[in-house]
């Protein structure tokens, strides 16, 4: 019997420019570079283009790295006896499923790491968040977890 969602988080990653926002500024950046590197090299220090390639090569992965990691997030249920923690990374979804009762969070006194176990399994969950909103969830997650057993 299927339930509806009791709790419900999703966690995102803080994107501050879309796909086409971050093609205009790499589009900016290259012309800049290029520009400056061809005045130089009109004046005859020509040794500075390829390592304008290299630059603009490196600002190109860095910003296709950015773009394939933009859709990451991670999606935390809980209904009924079940607990199921989704993770989209990088255009590949994983999902895993631990029962209520049984399900642990093992929380680092700093917030640095968040994680639910069970049965020798383990899942990093909060991993797009602060280390305050990571504590922030695992007081309301425990609260949903302890719940489990007015169920």
């Amino acid at each position: 019997m299927a339930h509806a969602a009791e709790f419900e988080r999703v966690a995102r990653r803080n994107n501050s420019l879309s796909s086409t926002g971050r093609l205009l500024v790499f589009a900016f950046l290259f012309v800049v570079s290029v520009g400056i590197a061809c005045a130089f090299a009109a004046l005859g220090a020509w040794l500075i283009l390829p390592f304008t390639g290299l630059e603009m090569l490196v600002l190109y992965w860095a910003f296709r790295t950015i773009d394939r990691h933009a859709a990451d997030c991670e999606r935390i249920a809980i209904a009924g006896d079940k607990v199921t923690v989704e993770l989209y990374e990088a255009g590949r979804a994983q999902s895993h499923e631990f029962n209520r009762c049984w399900a642990q969070l093992a929380v680092s006194p700093d917030g640095g790491r968040l994680a639910l176990r069970s049965h020798g399994r383990e899942v990093e969950i909060g991993r797009h968040l602060s280390d305050e909103q990571r504590l922030a969830l695992a007081r309301e997650l425990g609260r949903q977890l302890r719940g489990a057993a007015a169920h």
